[in-house]
Protein backbone atom coordinates (compact mmCIF):
# COMPACT_ATOMS: atom_id res chain seq x y z
CA UNK A 1 0.00 0.00 0.00
CA UNK A 2 1.23 3.34 -1.00
CA UNK A 3 2.01 5.89 1.69
CA UNK A 4 -0.41 8.78 1.84
CA UNK A 5 1.73 12.02 1.18
CA UNK A 6 2.38 14.25 3.78
CA UNK A 7 0.34 17.77 3.91
CA UNK A 8 0.51 21.49 4.94
CA UNK A 9 -2.98 21.33 5.94
CA UNK A 10 -5.12 17.83 6.62
CA UNK A 11 -8.95 18.46 7.52
CA UNK A 12 -10.78 15.62 9.52
CA UNK A 13 -14.44 15.00 7.94
CA UNK A 14 -15.48 14.57 4.37
CA UNK A 15 -19.28 16.24 5.09
CA UNK A 16 -19.89 19.42 4.30
CA UNK A 17 -18.64 21.48 6.47
CA UNK A 18 -14.82 20.03 5.53
CA UNK A 19 -15.60 19.94 1.86
CA UNK A 20 -16.41 23.58 2.69
CA UNK A 21 -12.83 24.39 4.13
CA UNK A 22 -10.84 22.25 1.52
CA UNK A 23 -12.65 24.70 -1.37
CA UNK A 24 -12.26 28.07 0.93
CA UNK A 25 -8.62 27.50 1.57
CA UNK A 26 -7.97 26.80 -1.79
CA UNK A 27 -9.83 29.68 -2.85
CA UNK A 28 -7.08 31.76 -0.56
CA UNK A 29 -4.55 30.18 -2.30
CA UNK A 30 -4.00 27.68 0.29
CA UNK A 31 -3.33 24.19 -1.78
CA UNK A 32 -1.66 21.87 -0.08
CA UNK A 33 -4.51 20.64 1.62
CA UNK A 34 -5.50 17.21 2.41
CA UNK A 35 -9.00 15.58 3.35
CA UNK A 36 -9.60 12.61 5.07
CA UNK A 37 -12.62 10.93 5.57
CA UNK A 38 -13.25 8.09 7.40
CA UNK A 39 -16.53 6.62 5.61
CA UNK A 40 -16.02 4.72 2.02
CA UNK A 41 -17.47 8.06 0.61
CA UNK A 42 -18.05 12.00 1.14
CA UNK A 43 -21.47 13.41 2.72
CA UNK A 44 -22.31 9.74 3.93
CA UNK A 45 -23.02 11.05 7.55
CA UNK A 46 -25.20 13.97 8.96
CA UNK A 47 -24.77 15.99 5.76
CA UNK A 48 -26.32 12.94 3.23
CA UNK A 49 -29.46 13.89 5.56
CA UNK A 50 -29.96 17.85 5.76
CA UNK A 51 -32.90 19.46 4.91
CA UNK A 52 -30.74 21.67 2.37
CA UNK A 53 -32.49 25.21 3.55
CA UNK A 54 -30.64 28.15 3.41
CA UNK A 55 -31.96 31.18 5.19
CA UNK A 56 -29.98 34.89 5.62
CA UNK A 57 -32.38 35.94 8.27
CA UNK A 58 -30.54 35.90 11.87
CA UNK A 59 -30.40 36.94 15.17
CA UNK A 60 -27.11 39.01 14.94
CA UNK A 61 -25.24 40.75 12.11
CA UNK A 62 -22.52 38.41 12.32
CA UNK A 63 -24.94 35.05 11.57
CA UNK A 64 -26.61 36.98 8.83
CA UNK A 65 -23.53 38.41 7.26
CA UNK A 66 -21.99 34.49 7.32
CA UNK A 67 -25.28 33.45 6.14
CA UNK A 68 -24.74 35.97 3.49
CA UNK A 69 -21.28 34.95 1.85
CA UNK A 70 -22.95 30.99 1.75
CA UNK A 71 -25.30 32.31 -0.51
CA UNK A 72 -23.17 34.02 -2.84
CA UNK A 73 -20.34 31.10 -2.93
CA UNK A 74 -23.27 28.63 -3.77
CA UNK A 75 -24.54 31.38 -6.39
CA UNK A 76 -21.25 31.23 -8.01
CA UNK A 77 -20.74 27.49 -7.55
CA UNK A 78 -23.98 27.12 -9.46
CA UNK A 79 -23.10 29.41 -12.26
CA UNK A 80 -19.56 28.63 -13.07
CA UNK A 81 -18.68 24.85 -11.18
CA UNK A 82 -18.44 21.65 -13.03
CA UNK A 83 -20.89 19.71 -10.62
CA UNK A 84 -22.99 22.11 -9.58
CA UNK A 85 -24.98 22.40 -5.68
CA UNK A 86 -28.48 21.66 -6.90
CA UNK A 87 -29.25 25.60 -5.63
CA UNK A 88 -32.50 27.05 -5.88
CA UNK A 89 -32.60 30.65 -5.26
CA UNK A 90 -36.48 30.93 -5.12
CA UNK A 91 -36.60 32.72 -1.88
CA UNK A 92 -38.03 32.19 1.31
CA UNK A 93 -41.54 33.36 3.41
CA UNK A 94 -41.29 33.50 7.35
CA UNK A 95 -44.34 33.81 8.94
CA UNK A 96 -45.75 35.59 12.01
CA UNK A 97 -48.93 33.96 14.06
CA UNK A 98 -48.72 36.42 16.82
CA UNK A 99 -47.93 39.90 16.63
CA UNK A 100 -45.24 39.48 19.02
CA UNK A 101 -43.65 37.52 16.24
CA UNK A 102 -43.90 39.77 13.90
CA UNK A 103 -41.90 42.17 16.61
CA UNK A 104 -39.06 39.83 16.07
CA UNK A 105 -39.65 39.70 12.76
CA UNK A 106 -39.00 43.58 12.35
CA UNK A 107 -35.96 43.10 14.40
CA UNK A 108 -34.66 40.08 11.94
CA UNK A 109 -35.49 42.38 8.85
CA UNK A 110 -33.18 45.62 10.68
CA UNK A 111 -30.76 43.30 11.11
CA UNK A 112 -30.75 42.10 7.29
CA UNK A 113 -30.73 45.42 6.26
CA UNK A 114 -27.41 46.50 7.77
CA UNK A 115 -26.17 43.49 6.42
CA UNK A 116 -27.39 44.41 3.09
CA UNK A 117 -29.94 41.56 2.69
CA UNK A 118 -33.13 42.61 0.98
CA UNK A 119 -36.20 41.92 3.14
CA UNK A 120 -39.56 42.89 2.88
CA UNK A 121 -42.90 42.77 4.60
CA UNK A 122 -45.56 41.34 1.64
CA UNK A 123 -49.16 40.86 2.10
CA UNK A 124 -51.07 37.60 3.44
CA UNK A 125 -52.38 37.67 -0.59
CA UNK A 126 -49.10 38.11 -2.13
CA UNK A 127 -48.00 35.10 0.15
CA UNK A 128 -50.79 33.12 -1.25
CA UNK A 129 -49.48 33.81 -4.27
CA UNK A 130 -46.39 32.36 -3.59
CA UNK A 131 -47.88 29.06 -1.96
CA UNK A 132 -51.25 28.88 -3.48
CA UNK A 133 -51.60 25.09 -1.34
CA UNK A 134 -52.25 27.25 1.75
CA UNK A 135 -53.90 29.28 3.70
CA UNK A 136 -52.28 32.64 5.23
CA UNK A 137 -55.30 34.71 6.70
CA UNK A 138 -54.68 33.97 10.16
CA UNK A 139 -51.17 35.59 9.80
CA UNK A 140 -50.02 38.51 11.65
CA UNK A 141 -47.03 39.21 9.37
CA UNK A 142 -44.96 37.57 6.56
CA UNK A 143 -41.32 38.70 4.98
CA UNK A 144 -40.27 38.18 2.17
CA UNK A 145 -36.33 37.26 0.93
CA UNK A 146 -36.00 36.85 -2.54
CA UNK A 147 -31.67 35.43 -2.23
CA UNK A 148 -32.54 32.64 -0.12
CA UNK A 149 -33.63 29.81 -1.72
CA UNK A 150 -32.50 25.63 -0.92
CA UNK A 151 -30.05 22.89 -2.20
CA UNK A 152 -28.84 19.67 -2.19
CA UNK A 153 -26.44 18.99 0.58
CA UNK A 154 -24.85 15.89 -1.04
CA UNK A 155 -24.47 17.90 -4.27
CA UNK A 156 -22.82 20.93 -2.59
CA UNK A 157 -20.11 18.53 -0.86
CA UNK A 158 -19.67 17.19 -4.23
CA UNK A 159 -18.80 20.46 -6.04
CA UNK A 160 -17.48 21.75 -2.77
CA UNK A 161 -14.52 18.86 -3.46
CA UNK A 162 -14.34 18.56 -7.17
CA UNK A 163 -13.42 22.86 -7.19
CA UNK A 164 -10.90 22.02 -4.42
CA UNK A 165 -9.39 18.79 -6.20
CA UNK A 166 -8.84 20.70 -9.59
CA UNK A 167 -7.08 23.77 -7.61
CA UNK A 168 -4.80 20.54 -6.13
CA UNK A 169 -6.41 19.46 -2.34
CA UNK A 170 -6.41 15.76 -1.97
CA UNK A 171 -9.26 13.67 -0.93
CA UNK A 172 -8.78 10.21 1.19
CA UNK A 173 -11.83 8.08 2.34
CA UNK A 174 -11.94 4.86 4.33
CA UNK A 175 -9.12 6.88 6.40
CA UNK A 176 -9.45 6.80 10.12
CA UNK A 177 -7.57 9.06 12.49
CA UNK A 178 -6.63 7.19 15.17
CA UNK A 179 -4.17 9.59 16.95
CA UNK A 180 -2.81 13.58 17.19
CA UNK A 181 0.45 13.37 16.65
CA UNK A 182 2.39 16.35 18.53
CA UNK A 183 5.64 17.76 19.40
CA UNK A 184 6.56 20.44 22.28
CA UNK A 185 2.62 21.60 21.76
CA UNK A 186 2.51 21.86 18.18
CA UNK A 187 0.96 19.60 16.13
CA UNK A 188 2.80 17.34 13.91
CA UNK A 189 0.96 14.71 12.77
CA UNK A 190 -2.05 11.68 12.80
CA UNK A 191 -1.90 8.60 13.10
CA UNK A 192 -4.45 6.69 11.11
CA UNK A 193 -5.46 3.11 10.18
CA UNK A 194 -3.05 3.51 6.58
CA UNK A 195 -0.35 5.03 8.15
CA UNK A 196 1.07 8.08 10.04
CA UNK A 197 0.77 11.82 7.72
CA UNK A 198 2.60 14.51 8.54
CA UNK A 199 1.04 18.22 9.03
CA UNK A 200 1.00 21.41 10.23
CA UNK A 201 -2.00 22.28 10.41
CA UNK A 202 -5.06 20.17 11.76
CA UNK A 203 -8.86 21.06 11.28
CA UNK A 204 -11.68 19.61 12.94
CA UNK A 205 -14.59 19.11 10.87
CA UNK A 206 -15.78 15.67 12.19
CA UNK A 207 -19.06 16.45 12.83
CA UNK A 208 -20.73 13.83 15.45
CA UNK A 209 -17.13 12.64 15.95
CA UNK A 210 -15.98 16.11 16.79
CA UNK A 211 -15.75 15.42 20.34
CA UNK A 212 -13.37 12.24 19.99
CA UNK A 213 -11.00 14.17 17.56
CA UNK A 214 -11.25 16.93 20.33
CA UNK A 215 -9.99 14.35 23.56
CA UNK A 216 -7.53 13.50 21.25
CA UNK A 217 -5.82 17.10 21.25
CA UNK A 218 -6.80 16.92 24.72
CA UNK A 219 -9.85 19.27 24.91
CA UNK A 220 -13.09 18.00 26.08
CA UNK A 221 -15.41 19.95 24.29
CA UNK A 222 -18.92 20.18 24.69
CA UNK A 223 -20.23 18.64 21.21
CA UNK A 224 -23.37 16.77 21.58
CA UNK A 225 -25.46 14.81 18.43
CA UNK A 226 -29.40 15.80 18.98
CA UNK A 227 -31.84 14.20 16.41
CA UNK A 228 -33.59 15.77 13.62
CA UNK A 229 -35.81 14.70 11.43
CA UNK A 230 -37.91 15.26 8.23
CA UNK A 231 -40.21 13.56 5.67
CA UNK A 232 -40.84 14.19 2.43
CA UNK A 233 -44.26 13.40 1.21
CA UNK A 234 -45.53 11.65 -1.86
CA UNK A 235 -46.21 13.69 -5.00
CA UNK A 236 -48.53 16.22 -3.91
CA UNK A 237 -50.83 19.52 -6.46
CA UNK A 238 -49.76 22.45 -6.43
CA UNK A 239 -46.29 21.92 -5.31
CA UNK A 240 -43.39 22.61 -7.90
CA UNK A 241 -39.28 22.83 -7.23
CA UNK A 242 -39.54 26.87 -7.90
CA UNK A 243 -41.87 27.38 -4.91
CA UNK A 244 -40.15 29.80 -1.95
CA UNK A 245 -38.75 27.90 1.25
CA UNK A 246 -40.92 28.49 4.16
CA UNK A 247 -40.52 29.00 8.23
CA UNK A 248 -42.80 29.26 10.37
CA UNK A 249 -41.10 29.87 13.90
CA UNK A 250 -43.98 29.64 16.27
CA UNK A 251 -45.15 26.42 14.88
CA UNK A 252 -41.46 25.10 14.84
CA UNK A 253 -41.72 23.93 11.26
CA UNK A 254 -39.68 24.70 8.04
CA UNK A 255 -40.95 23.17 4.57
CA UNK A 256 -39.83 23.23 0.99
CA UNK A 257 -40.60 21.65 -2.07
CA UNK A 258 -38.68 18.26 -3.07
CA UNK A 259 -39.52 18.13 -7.27
CA UNK A 260 -43.15 17.95 -6.60
CA UNK A 261 -43.18 16.28 -3.06
CA UNK A 262 -43.54 18.57 0.40
CA UNK A 263 -40.36 18.35 2.82
CA UNK A 264 -41.70 18.85 6.02
CA UNK A 265 -39.44 19.22 9.00
CA UNK A 266 -39.06 20.92 12.32
CA UNK A 267 -37.89 20.90 16.43
CA UNK A 268 -39.84 19.00 18.43
CA UNK A 269 -40.22 19.95 21.94
CA UNK A 270 -39.05 16.85 23.35
CA UNK A 271 -35.53 16.57 21.72
CA UNK A 272 -33.12 13.20 22.02
CA UNK A 273 -29.86 13.12 22.24
CA UNK A 274 -26.70 10.71 22.36
CA UNK A 275 -23.65 11.23 24.01
CA UNK A 276 -20.78 10.81 22.06
CA UNK A 277 -19.25 9.13 24.92
CA UNK A 278 -21.35 6.43 23.82
CA UNK A 279 -20.23 5.67 21.28
CA UNK A 280 -16.33 5.17 19.75
CA UNK A 281 -14.21 7.06 17.32
CA UNK A 282 -14.08 5.25 14.25
CA UNK A 283 -18.03 3.73 14.93
CA UNK A 284 -21.41 5.20 13.74
CA UNK A 285 -23.75 7.22 16.06
CA UNK A 286 -26.87 5.39 17.07
CA UNK A 287 -29.46 3.85 14.61
CA UNK A 288 -32.34 6.43 14.80
CA UNK A 289 -35.92 4.69 13.77
CA UNK A 290 -38.20 6.65 11.85
CA UNK A 291 -40.40 8.45 14.73
CA UNK A 292 -43.97 8.58 12.98
CA UNK A 293 -45.15 10.40 16.11
CA UNK A 294 -42.89 12.95 15.36
CA UNK A 295 -43.82 13.04 11.55
CA UNK A 296 -47.57 13.33 12.78
CA UNK A 297 -46.44 16.41 15.35
CA UNK A 298 -44.93 18.41 11.93
CA UNK A 299 -48.53 17.82 10.30
CA UNK A 300 -50.54 19.08 13.20
CA UNK A 301 -48.55 21.76 13.67
CA UNK A 302 -48.71 23.24 9.32
CA UNK A 303 -53.11 22.59 10.57
CA UNK A 304 -52.43 26.48 11.12
CA UNK A 305 -51.91 27.06 7.28
CA UNK A 306 -53.30 23.96 6.14
CA UNK A 307 -56.42 23.61 7.41
CA UNK A 308 -58.35 21.25 5.02
CA UNK A 309 -55.44 19.56 5.69
CA UNK A 310 -55.65 16.92 3.17
CA UNK A 311 -54.22 13.64 4.23
CA UNK A 312 -50.24 13.89 3.79
CA UNK A 313 -48.59 10.79 3.02
CA UNK A 314 -44.55 10.06 4.22
CA UNK A 315 -42.36 8.76 1.18
CA UNK A 316 -39.32 8.78 3.01
CA UNK A 317 -38.42 9.97 6.93
CA UNK A 318 -34.57 11.35 6.71
CA UNK A 319 -32.64 11.55 9.94
CA UNK A 320 -29.40 12.50 11.43
CA UNK A 321 -27.43 13.48 14.34
CA UNK A 322 -26.44 17.60 14.32
CA UNK A 323 -24.45 18.24 16.89
CA UNK A 324 -25.27 21.11 19.07
CA UNK A 325 -23.65 23.73 21.99
CA UNK A 326 -24.81 24.65 24.84
CA UNK A 327 -24.38 28.61 23.93
CA UNK A 328 -25.74 27.53 20.37
CA UNK A 329 -23.12 28.81 19.04
CA UNK A 330 -19.93 27.45 16.32
CA UNK A 331 -16.75 26.38 17.43
CA UNK A 332 -14.51 27.40 15.39
CA UNK A 333 -10.68 28.47 15.90
CA UNK A 334 -7.92 27.70 17.30
CA UNK A 335 -6.86 26.45 20.85
CA UNK A 336 -3.94 27.95 22.93
CA UNK A 337 -3.92 24.33 24.05
CA UNK A 338 -2.36 22.33 20.93
CA UNK A 339 -0.44 24.46 18.47
CA UNK A 340 -1.94 24.00 15.15
CA UNK A 341 -5.20 22.41 16.31
CA UNK A 342 -8.39 24.08 14.56
CA UNK A 343 -11.75 23.77 15.57
CA UNK A 344 -14.61 23.85 12.95
CA UNK A 345 -17.46 21.90 14.69
CA UNK A 346 -20.67 22.43 16.92
CA UNK A 347 -22.78 23.78 14.25
CA UNK A 348 -25.96 23.84 15.92
CA UNK A 349 -28.18 22.39 12.72
CA UNK A 350 -26.20 25.55 10.69
CA UNK A 351 -23.45 23.57 9.16
CA UNK A 352 -24.92 23.00 5.38
CA UNK A 353 -26.22 26.89 5.07
CA UNK A 354 -23.80 28.18 6.54
CA UNK A 355 -20.55 25.99 5.36
CA UNK A 356 -18.83 28.11 2.91
CA UNK A 357 -19.27 31.18 5.71
CA UNK A 358 -17.53 28.68 8.10
CA UNK A 359 -14.73 27.79 5.93
CA UNK A 360 -14.11 31.90 5.19
CA UNK A 361 -14.35 31.69 9.52
CA UNK A 362 -11.55 29.41 9.53
CA UNK A 363 -9.15 30.89 6.62
CA UNK A 364 -9.98 33.85 8.62
CA UNK A 365 -8.83 32.17 12.12
CA UNK A 366 -5.58 30.79 10.53
CA UNK A 367 -4.56 33.07 8.47
CA UNK A 368 -6.05 37.10 9.75
CA UNK A 369 -3.44 39.28 11.41
CA UNK A 370 -5.92 40.90 13.00
CA UNK A 371 -9.06 38.61 13.91
CA UNK A 372 -12.92 40.01 14.80
CA UNK A 373 -13.98 40.26 18.12
CA UNK A 374 -16.91 37.74 16.60
CA UNK A 375 -14.61 35.23 15.40
CA UNK A 376 -12.42 35.05 18.72
CA UNK A 377 -16.11 34.52 20.39
CA UNK A 378 -16.64 31.25 18.62
CA UNK A 379 -12.86 30.19 20.32
CA UNK A 380 -13.24 27.28 21.52
CA UNK A 381 -10.84 27.85 24.55
CA UNK A 382 -13.83 29.90 26.15
CA UNK A 383 -14.91 26.38 27.34
CA UNK A 384 -11.30 25.83 28.43
CA UNK A 385 -12.20 27.12 32.21
CA UNK A 386 -16.70 25.44 32.36
CA UNK A 387 -16.47 21.93 35.01
CA UNK A 388 -16.83 19.58 32.58
CA UNK A 389 -18.51 17.33 35.76
CA UNK A 390 -21.71 19.13 34.80
CA UNK A 391 -22.02 17.24 31.49
CA UNK A 392 -25.94 16.61 32.41
CA UNK A 393 -26.50 20.15 32.20
CA UNK A 394 -24.29 21.07 29.60
CA UNK A 395 -26.50 18.15 27.33
CA UNK A 396 -30.07 19.98 28.84
CA UNK A 397 -28.55 23.27 27.48
CA UNK A 398 -27.47 21.98 24.02
CA UNK A 399 -31.27 20.75 23.96
CA UNK A 400 -32.70 23.57 24.73
CA UNK A 401 -31.02 25.36 21.58
CA UNK A 402 -32.20 22.76 19.37
CA UNK A 403 -35.76 23.02 20.95
CA UNK A 404 -35.59 26.73 20.52
CA UNK A 405 -33.82 26.53 16.92
CA UNK A 406 -35.91 29.77 15.91
CA UNK A 407 -36.15 31.86 19.24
Amino acid sequence: MQKIKDSKIIIIGGGGIGCGIAYSLCQEGETDVLLLEKNDALAAETTSQGAGLVGQLRNNFHRAALAKWSVRIFSELEKSAIKKPGWMQVGSIRVALTEEQANKFEKLKSIAKDAEINVDWITNQEAKKKWPLFDFSSAKGVLWCDSDGYLSPPKLTESYASEAMMLGAKFETGILVEEIISSNGKITGVKTNKGTICCDILINAAGAHAWHISKMAGLDLPIFPVRHEYFISIEMENIHPLLPTMRIPEASLYLRASNNSLLLGGWEPDSVYTDPKNFKNGEKPPVIKDDLNVMKWFKDQLKIIYPKNKIIQNKKVYKGWPTFVPDGRFIVGPTKKLQGYIMAGGCNAHGISGSAGIGKHVVDSIFSKEKSEYLDSLSPDRFLSIDNSNREQEIKESQKIYENYYN
